[in-house]
């Protein structure tokens, strides 16, 4: 999945941007709280879009 694609998705289910690190984007949940790790490849693997949508607790976005 594409990064913008999946930030957009992020942004659509409450969640923002905290800060950027060396490799990898902050990202925090409005609703929940909970925080993970985005790593700013132009490609996201579509396990790992899971698994952060997991750690968000929001759902994942279609065809991921």
């Amino acid at each position: 999945m594409k990064r913008r694609e999946f930030m957009q998705h992020l942004r659509e289910h409450n969640c923002v941007l905290l800060g950027e690190g060396a490799k990898h984007s902050i990202v925090q949940s409005t609703v929940t709280g909970k925080k993970t790790s985005l790593p700013r490849h132009t490609e996201i693997d579509r396990r790992l879009v899971a698994l952060i949508c997991k750690q968000l607790e929001i759902e994942r976005p279609r065809g991921a």
